[in-house]
């Protein structure tokens, strides 16, 4: 129940060297801002690095061949082969648990000649011989028309998904390349669709690649049924990172490679990638919340300290109330609401102010232009953690007023009211 006159006398009491109650207050103030902050910072980081992926499916290895380090079964060290379309039934039928698996062939990029015309104008673009499954493993945003599907893919249709970049580099500003065709090495392709795609380090390459049905890249620049790697993905409650080891040994087995061969198929397992990013993130928040309880440590310990000095300037205070019937508990509780109530106060300023500056980085975030290269996105600190802090603060102040409190209540009467 509300005791006005306790809490009149609470104020009193924390309000007659108000300096000093400030710098003691500023200890638990600093702690738990400290603690917000460092969390929101590690969260912000998280986000940043996570957008680097956008929105590629984590539980994802790529595969690819490379030159056999062993001899095996008559074949000679340093031979080079590579993976072909049989693979990936193979691959599927032997391995459960797999999502997809998307053998992918590719031409151009990385500064090789120009590839792609259209009338006039060229241009040097990364092509994709690709499966229709690859937009749900490497998401892109179609922007107009569509992606390819299964149609294309039977009936090797001569269709391209071109990018933004690859658009604005080959077409006039405001004509439609829905319907138009490019030429790539010579091939005339028809384009069905165009996409965005946003990149993480804002140099625009992931714009300038050109998507067409796997069948028809092979036939249109004889490949046959070579591939060039795979992209697989399993299911999410099988991480790939476990099936790695079983989808290798069947390219293995399927192309005459050494069982013990390490080297003959190059692999990147964007799963244990991810889980080493994820696990890091997961030790800076340990180190937040170490951090900043020791320095909310500090300030409680000096809160506990100023009311031990209250505690001895008030002892014939504390004398006069026991002598007139005081109970020991109406004493503690005295002692313990005053710590309580400072703690509170200065720990949910400190959780104020913390915020508003969170509030504040994430306006300055907004502002920044899309496609700019960043790596701090959307700091924030979940209800959670403000439930958390608060029930710290009452911990806290509890702890802190314990002792001062224990001590007010040992004093005997007699002693106190001596006391000068």
């Amino acid at each position: 129940m509300f005791n006005r006159d306790q809490w009149n006398e609470i104020l009193e009491a924390l309000t007659a060297n108000w300096f000093r109650t400030l710098l003691t207050a500023f200890g638990v103030f600093w702690g738990i801002f400290i603690l917000v902050i460092l969390l929101a910072a590690g969260k912000g980081l998280e986000n940043g690095v996570k957008l680097g992926f956008g929105n590629i499916a984590t539980n994802t290895m790529f595969m690819w061949t490379q030159t056999a380090s062993k001899p095996y079964k008559g074949l000679p060290k340093g031979r080079r082969y590579n993976f072909k379309i049989k693979d990936v039934p193979a691959i599927k039928d032997q391995i459960p648990g797999l999502l997809y698996v998307s053998p992918r062939n590719q031409l151009g990029g990385f500064n090789e000649a120009n590839n792609v015309v259209r009338g006039l104008k060229t241009g040097a673009f990364s092509v994709y011989g690709d499966y229709p499954e690859i937009i749900r493993q490497n998401p892109i945003t179609i922007t107009s028309g569509r992606f390819i599907n299964y149609g294309d893919i039977d009936d090797k249709r001569k269709v391209a998904v071109i990018g933004e970049k690859v658009k604005k580099e080959l077409f006039e500003e405001g004509e439609n390349p829905i319907g138009d065709y490019i030429k790539i090495q010579g091939v005339s392709f028809l384009v069905i669709g165009t996409y965005t795609k946003k990149s993480n380090n804002g140099d625009g390459e992931v714009q300038k690649e050109i998507y067409v049905p796997f069948t028809s890249f092979s036939q249109a620049f004889n490949y046959g049924d070579r591939v060039g790697w795979m992209a697989i993905t399993a299911q999410d409650n099988q991480p790939i990172t476990n099936l790695k080891k079983d989808i290798i040994d069947v390219v293995k087995t399927n192309h005459m490679i050494h069982p013990d061969d390490d080297r003959a198929v190059g692999n990147f397992d964007l799963y244990a990638e991810f889980s080493k990013i994820s696990g890091l993130f997961i030790a800076l928040k340990g180190v937040a919340y170490f951090v900043g309880t020791l320095i909310l440590l500090s300030g409680i310990i000096g809160i506990s300290n100023i009311m031990l000095i209250v505690v001895k300037e008030r002892t014939k205070e504390i004398g006069i109330r026991r002598a007139l019937g005081a109970s020991p508990w109406a004493v503690r509780g005295q002692v313990l609401l005053e710590s309580i109530f400072l703690t509170i106060v200065s720990g949910m300023v400190g959780i104020a102010v913390s915020t508003g500056i969170i509030f504040l980085i994430n306006k300055i975030l907004e502002g920044t232009p899309d496609g700019e290269e960043t790596m701090f996105a959307d700091p924030s600190v979940d209800l959670m953690v403000i439930f958390i802090a608060f029930l710290i603060l009452i911990t806290s102040g509890l702890l802190a007023g314990l002792i001062p409190a224990q001590i007010a209540i040992k004093t005997k009467p007699i002693d106190a009211l001596r006391t000068e």
